[in-house]
């Protein structure tokens, strides 16, 4: 049992303070180093890594080229966040936040950073996945930022102290896995009546939301499955289920992913036929 904190007048930054990521993280912003980032022949340069929100913009880009948007071709850059890449100059210059994933639209020369912002861009520039019509627009609109606003509690909150903490505590455990299941109990109860988030059109909403509270329902999150007893979220599960099955969002999936199954493993994109040529098995192999 540690001893109850009480914190200093001013607080000081102790760069060995435990934890997964304890070494990457720190209290200011700017590069730690430079290093310029690759570029590739396609409209859209995306640097990025296959977690919930590097999924997002993947799952899109898929399902904008599913649909013919042939201006959505992309190069996709894997950015190691374990081994400090986002903190890299060129990285720095286009997300001064040092998160992933951050885009380049070469067209525009547009620097783009965060997520739900990657998505709204695609969706206007190519009239994709978000409704023109009022209703289902603002619909939209509210569960992306929904998920914008939550998911950091799914996973900053509930994930960082049930899996990476350097020691379990129970306080934070119990508040951040009452949230969580109260953020999934909004969205079971939201899919009982919809069978999109917007309602009936698949939009930029449900491929921002399905990579983390999908996944987590899916028991992909944190190992935390059982804990949360993901099985009681019956709607959660039908719409994950629909969406993850789409072929675009499997492909999407695959993307700047640098763990897991070999074969699901896309570490760099640069053209659809490397779906079935270049995946880490057949690289490896």
């Amino acid at each position: 049992m540690k001893d109850e904190y009480t914190p200093p007048k001013v607080w000081t930054w102790d760069s060995e303070n435990g934890g997964e990521w304890a070494k990457l993280n720190r209290p200011i912003a700017g590069a730690t180093h430079d290093k310029e980032l690759p570029q590739g022949k396609h409209p859209l340069q995306l640097y990025s890594l296959a977690t919930p929100n590097g999924v997002k913009v993947t799952v899109m880009l898929e399902e904008l080229l599913e649909a013919g948007h042939t201006g959505a071709e992309y190069d996709a850059w894997l950015i190691r966040i374990q081994d400090g890449d986002q903190f890299g100059s060129g990285f720095v210059d286009i997300n001064p936040n040092s998160k992933i994933p951050a885009m380049l639209d070469t067209t525009t020369g547009t620097k783009l950073f965060e997520s739900g912002s990657i998505l709204f861009y695609l969706a206007e520039k190519f009239d994709a996945f978000l409704p023109t019509e009022h209703e289902a627009r603002a619909q939209t609109m509210n569960w992306l930022f929904w998920l914008q606003g939550s998911a950091p509690y799914l996973g900053g909150g509930f994930g960082h102290f049930y899996a990476y903490a350097p020691y379990k505590m129970q306080y934070p455990i119990d508040r951040f896995t009452m949230e969580t299941k109260r953020q999934l109990d909004v969205l079971d109860r939201h899919l009982a009546q919809n069978e999109y988030l917007a309602g009936s059109d698949y939009t930029i909403a449900d491929m921002a939301t399905c990579p983390w509270y999908g996944r987590t329902v899916a028991g992909k999150s944190y190992d935390a499955g059982e804990f949360l007893d993901v099985g009681i979220y019956k709607n959660v599960i039908r719409w994950h289920d629909q969406i993850s099955n789409r072929p675009a969002y499997k492909r999407g999936a695959m993307v700047n992913k640098s763990f897991g199954p070999l074969e699901e493993q896309l570490r760099e994109r640069h053209d659809a036929s490397d779906f079935e040529t270049k995946t880490q098995d057949k690289l490896e192999g």
